[in-house]
């Protein structure tokens, strides 16, 4: 049967692709449905057609999945940034372990037998909400002209009015609309994509989870915002404002932020501190922090790089300091280092430890946070990771007896990995951010003296489809 466009089709969802879409078949056809989790019968309309599959929109659900469950959020099919919340927790988190298997022997070629062997249970969340210490909310106007905040619908600059994202903390909704009431009473105008003319374009709120600071930065098409004192009086009643900015982005572009700040009240940064967990705290998701570990205080600018997840992210890092099995005597390089975090974890149980970041604002805040914590066993350059780690080899004679790699979502650059085989580290930990650039770089790794040893998936971006994933492989001693 050939299928056409607008075309009303049944389907029973057998399986569930990268994006989190819905996957069935009709007479042997393949369709990606968006919206649909596995075990639903849909009726679905067809909406583009190619060579041996096609995509359709969700148009009823005749029996719904028994792993399907009513979102909490009303907008999540309209926005898009949650893929899966349609499906129960616990199936989320086994989806993204099947896709962390699958590239490990799709791409990776590794066995079936030996990822099951060296997979750990997935870490996710005991509440899969409220966990993103950061947003950033586009400002718009709807069709009547009203000034409206939210998210971006998915592959469009349409904006979701949305200010209480169940995502993130509870002051968002309360800040957002006190900027917006701002914008209507003084006629301030938000910034327009098409006519380049309007004065906000996104207003950035972070939250220290340990301190319960609070950040407010408004991206300005300009340099001043009208009646800023009138705002400020306002956002200051909020319990832990400490941070009230503007950025300055006069450019047409889709980037964000633009590259100068200006403090209007308070600090110019915020800070929250990150701790070491125990083993037992990582697997069971309660509070529970290593003896020893005092915690690490970052500053937290609004440029800053930081995990959004800070719950997550102390059992990632947590686990990557498992991984590296650090005794106090090892030299250790941390590569696409960011502001630190990594590094002044792993400072804290190596010899020496040395960071490699090509952003140079990161650079600098990497060491400004290692002179916060006392910790003067740590060095940071700034470059490129594929290009200043083979230098250093070559020209210093650098080497390491753990290399710890957390790159960019395309993975590790090819100059950078076989500098890395040359050095010929006792233990690689590698963090990943996209198992399938993951799987390619373990393959290259394992065929170059380095056995794959331990692997574990961390659900820093519940609801979504993003997976973390943390791996230890050891050299291969010959």
């Amino acid at each position: 049967m050939e299928f056409q466009k607008d075309d009303i089709i049944t389907l029973k969802i057998d399986d569930m692709g990268m994006d989190g879409e819905g996957i069935g078949k009709s007479d042997g056809f393949t369709f990606f449905v968006k919206d649909a989790v596995v075990g639903d019968q849909i009726e679905a309309k067809v909406m583009k057609v190619k060579k041996g599959y096609a995509y359709a929109r969700l148009t009823k659900i005749l029996v719904p999945s028994t792993d399907r469950i009513d979102p909490k959020c009303a907008l999540h099919r309209q926005c898009g940034g949650c893929q899966i919340q349609g499906l129960n927790y616990k199936t989320q988190l086994l989806f993204k372990e099947k896709r962390i298997k699958s590239n490990l022997n799709r791409i990776g070629g590794f066995s079936q037998e030996l990822i099951e062997q060296v997979t750990e249970p997935i870490m996710g969340m005991e509440e899969p909400f409220s966990y993103r210490n950061k947003a950033q909310f586009p400002i718009g106007t709807d069709r009547n002209g009203n000034v409206v905040a939210g998210f971006y619908a998915k592959r469009t600059h349409t904006i979701i009015p949305n200010t209480d994202c169940i995502l993130g903390v509870k002051e968002n909704k309360v800040i957002l609309e006190m900027i917006l009431d701002h914008m209507k009473r003084y006629h301030i105008a938000a910034y327009s994509e098409k006519d380049e003319k309007g004065l906000v374009r996104h207003v950035l709120i972070r939250k220290g989870f340990a301190t319960g600071e609070l950040m407010v930065c408004l991206v300005l098409n300009g340099n001043k915002l009208p009646q800023a004192d009138k705002l400020i009086a306002e956002l200051t009643k909020v319990e832990g404002m400490t941070s009230i900015s503007i950025n300055i982005n006069t450019e047409k572009t889709n980037v964000i932020m633009g590259k100068v700040c200006h403090t209007l009240w308070g600090c110019d940064t915020i800070t929250d501190v990150l701790h070491v967990r125990s083993t037992e705290s990582i697997d069971s998701g309660k509070d529970l922090y290593c003896a020893d570990d005092s915690g690490i205080i970052f500053a937290i600018s609004p440029l800053s790089f930081y995990q959004v997840n800070p719950i997550q992210t102390e059992r990632l890092y947590s686990l990557a300091l498992e991984y590296a099995g650090l005794t106090g005597a090892e030299t250790v390089w941390d590569l696409y280092c960011g502001i630190g975090t990594i590094s002044l974890f792993m400072a804290k149980r190596a010899k020496q430890v040395y960071g490699i970041e090509i952003v140079e604002q990161a650079v600098k805040d990497a060491r400004a946070n290692a002179k916060r914590n006392n910790i003067d066993n740590v060095c940071f350059y700034t470059g490129k990771a594929e290009d200043l780690l083979p230098r250093l080899y070559r020209e210093e004679g650098i080497y390491a007896d753990v290399i710890c790699v957390d790159p960019p979502r395309k993975g590790c650059d090819a100059a950078c990995l076989e500098t890395i085989i040359k050095m010929a580290p006792k233990r690689i930990v590698y963090i990943s951010c996209d198992s399938a650039t993951l799987a390619r770089d373990l393959k290259y790794l394992c065929a170059n003296g380095y056995a794959l040893r331990r692997v574990r998936g961390a659900d820093m971006f519940c609801n979504t489809v993003h997976v973390e994933c943390v791996v230890l492989m050891s050299r291969v001693e010959k």
